[in-house]
């Protein structure tokens, strides 16, 4: 099996009936990635992965064991990935960044996997894992950073929506295809999104911290006037009636600066649009233009810095609508 964030979009099934095939299936489909088992003589596992854009969704069934990501392992991998978890049934002991989360079906947990981690699980059980780039998620990595490892209650707040949602999403990845497919895999990053920020909000020194008000309230007016070619530090932070170090320092502390963050949500969503079938009739300068990129010969270059590829190829690599 290829890693999951190569497949084709059609749902592939793994089967490994030995413990030893079971540690090759998961670093191919994941990360690499250290797997110990307490009984490997005994050991049955099953993955079924759809990719849907950048989005990979696994269904993981397998008897007890751990996966261990390591820095020697993180130092071979070059893109950063969150994975978020949501336990299906069976319990499993999420550790990193110094915190532990022990999750029980419908709770759900992110982690970074460039950073270590240990995943654990004691017996039989079945989870299901989200895997997708740091840069496809509207919040900071160093504000995801403070929620690694721990445990979101799948019976309370927004997790009591989005944990029913994730079910299903495990149960009918057969009739996740096409267009509609495509378009349901960003909403479910959007609904991460929602989810790890009302998170950060609950949590002390969320709502209630004025920097974190204030670089909410920053990102909110970014992603509003993305498509202004004008946006600049100066304009936003003269309209939050701050300093531009003040506005520096803040981005800073969150882990990226204010030019990176609005380049990176540009080409974020002229890369979703440029994978959307029903964005087919745009040209590409004129998504970029959409988005605040008015030089369409640079737009292209930093495009195909960010992802590899001229957008023009990576837009006939989209799915065609039915």
């Amino acid at each position: 099996m290829n890693s999951a964030l190569d497949t084709a979009d059609a749902v592939q099934t793994a089967v490994a009936d030995s413990f030893a095939a079971w540690h090759d299936l998961v670093s191919e489909s994941f990360v690499p990635l250290h797997v110990r088992s307490g009984d490997p003589g005994h050991f049955r596992g099953q993955l079924r992965s759809r990719l849907l854009d950048e989005l990979a969704i696994v269904e993981v069934t397998a008897s007890g064991h751990s996966v261990h990501r390591t820095p020697s392992l993180i130092a071979s991998t070059d893109r950063l990935y969150y994975k978020l978890n949501l336990q299906l049934s069976g319990t499993g002991i999420l550790v990193q960044d110094r915190r532990e989360a022990v999750l029980r079906p419908g709770d759900l947990a992110v982690y970074d996997t460039h950073r270590p981690y240990t995943l654990a699980f004691e017996s039989d059980f079945r989870t299901l894992v989200l895997m997708f780039p740091h840069d496809i998620l509207d919040l900071p990595s160093g504000a995801v950073g403070t929620l690694t490892a721990v445990r979101m209650a799948g019976d309370e707040g927004l997790g009591r929506m989005i944990s029913p949602f994730m079910t299903e999403l495990a149960d009918n990845l057969d009739i996740l295809s096409g267009p509609s497919g495509h378009r349901l895999a960003h909403n479910t990053i959007d609904l991460l999104g929602t989810l790890l920020a009302a998170e950060l909000d609950r949590r002390p020194g969320g709502a209630g911290n004025p920097h974190e008000e204030l670089l909410g309230r920053i990102r909110r007016f970014i992603e509003a006037n993305l498509g202004d070619p004008l946006l600049s530090p100066a304009g936003i932070a003269a309209a939050h009636f701050i300093s531009t170090r003040h506005l520096h320092n803040v981005f800073q502390e969150a882990g990226t600066t204010v030019a990176q963050w609005i380049r990176t949500r540009r080409l974020e969503n002229c890369r979703r649009e440029l994978r959307d079938p029903l964005q087919g009739h745009r040209s590409v300068s004129a998504i970029a233009a959409r988005w605040g990129f008015v030089d369409a010969a640079h737009f292209s270059r930093i495009f195909r810095a960010a992802f590899g590829e001229p957008p023009s190829s990576y837009r006939r690599a989209a799915p065609v609508a039915a």
